[in-house]
């Protein structure tokens, strides 16, 4: 057991926990000055004020920590960095006016980041994911979220799947690894349609890998020539009858009703919804299913925000995460993505940070974590400011430190 004392502020999202993380006012954010708190390995023990700390944790080794603030641990719930290759040229194509149709034929987009990642080596795709999760870490988040879905064949995303469950060992317990099944994230040639795919890599796959335990939970990207309603439903009920929990990428381009499926199968999450419409707000705020949103990747695209301010004031549970990927947002600091969208999101300071902690951990099902409250996860994220206001001031920089 040991203990933080002097933080200049704890920010427990007490009150935030307590309201389910909707309908959120700045209040919430539970701040508590010249902050303490305790813990040992598995639970955090009391959490106050530094003057106020019982008798019976005098003993307990004790850190100071002024000039420092302490929020629950930062969550990344939506990545894809599990990839081979580089999209640097097709982004600056983009920029200069080439149309996304004119890349895909000359063989750029997602296909290109399939055919980089299935010639690269296991090893390389395993060196390159840690690099890459070891600067995420360095912004201050704890747990990420990792999905396959490049590979795009039976073997290769086999091959990812158990990947992405070696970076969970390497990296834990300090880093936490959540390992998405994403094979339903594009068709790729040699297959006749959505359904053949399914039915020769996805779902058999998905039969041979559930009792490896390996998976956290299965995704698919429901869109318009892609995968369609009954192809969902199809993965969706196998899934739960392996028992894993299900997420959907839903309602990017078109409004197809994706995350009425997602409130229909009581998904963790539904993601990126730029076009959901006000009835699928609606039935979402009446769920448990969190509303993840994706602005990194509309700043990148030049695509319109995903309707935050409505779906928050209907109470609906939102969280915010990177996304990253190399094709669609290259980004990989959430934090700096959720800083910069708050003004045009028009979110508060408890709703972005309940959107990056307390709300993006319970969008991977994680709801021991989020707040700091005694008998949660102690789940940290440590930053040398004074305030959590000078922290989502100061865009883009890096002011987060290793937990001593």
């Amino acid at each position: 057991m040991k203990a933080y004392i002097h933080l200049s502020e704890i920010a427990t999202l007490e009150k935030a926990h307590l309201k389910d993380g909707r309908n959120l006012l700045p209040q919430d954010l539970s701040i508590q000055s010249d902050g303490a708190i305790v813990f040992d390995e598995d639970q955090i023990v009391w959490v106050g004020s530094t003057s106020d700390l019982p008798a019976k944790y005098q003993a307990v080794p004790k850190i100071s920590l002024p000039g420092h603030i302490l929020i629950p641990e930062i969550v990344d719930s939506h990545t894809h960095l599990v990839f081979g290759g580089d999209r640097s040229q097709e982004y600056a194509d983009r920029l200069n006016g080439t149309p996304y149709e004119e890349i895909a034929k000359r063989g750029g987009g997602i296909l290109f980041t399939m055919h980089k990642t299935q010639s690269a080596s296991a090893e390389l795709l395993f060196q390159s994911a840690c690099e890459r999760i070891t600067r995420i870490h360095s912004y201050g988040v704890g747990t990420i979220e990792i999905k396959s879905g490049y590979g795009l064949s039976f073997e290769k995303e086999y091959e990812i799947s158990l990947l992405i469950d070696r970076l969970k060992k390497h990296f834990s317990p300090q880093i936490q690894i959540f390992n998405t099944y994403l094979a339903a994230h594009d068709v790729p040639k040699g297959f006749s349609s959505s359904v053949d795919y399914l039915d020769q890599v996805v779902l058999p796959l998905l039969r041979k890998l559930a009792p490896l335990k390996v998976i956290d939970a299965v995704d698919v990207f429901h869109e318009k020539n892609y995968f369609s309603d009954d192809d969902v439903i199809r993965l969706f009920e196998l899934a739960i009858e392996l028992g894993i929990p299900v997420k959907i990428h839903a309602d990017e381009l078109n409004c197809n009703s994706g995350a009425e499926l997602a409130v229909q199968f009581q998904a963790l999450s539904a993601d990126h919804l730029l076009k959901i419409s006000d009835e699928e707000i609606h039935k979402l705020s009446h769920s448990s299913t969190i509303a993840t949103l994706l602005p990194g990747t509309a700043f990148f695209l030049g695509k319109s925000l995903a309707p935050a301010r409505r779906m928050l004031d209907s109470g609906v549970k939102v969280a915010i995460a990177s996304d990253y990927n190399p094709g669609s947002c290259h980004c990989d600091n959430v934090l700096l993505i959720a800083s910069i969208s708050a003004a045009q999101l028009k979110m508060n300071q408890a709703e972005i940070l309940c959107s990056i902690t307390l709300n993006a951990a319970h969008s991977l099902g994680m709801m021991n974590q989020g707040t700091l409250m005694p008998g949660f996860k102690p789940r940290f994220s440590l930053f040398k400011v004074e305030s959590l206001s000078q922290l989502t001031y100061s865009w883009g920089r890096n002011f987060a430190v290793n937990l001593p």
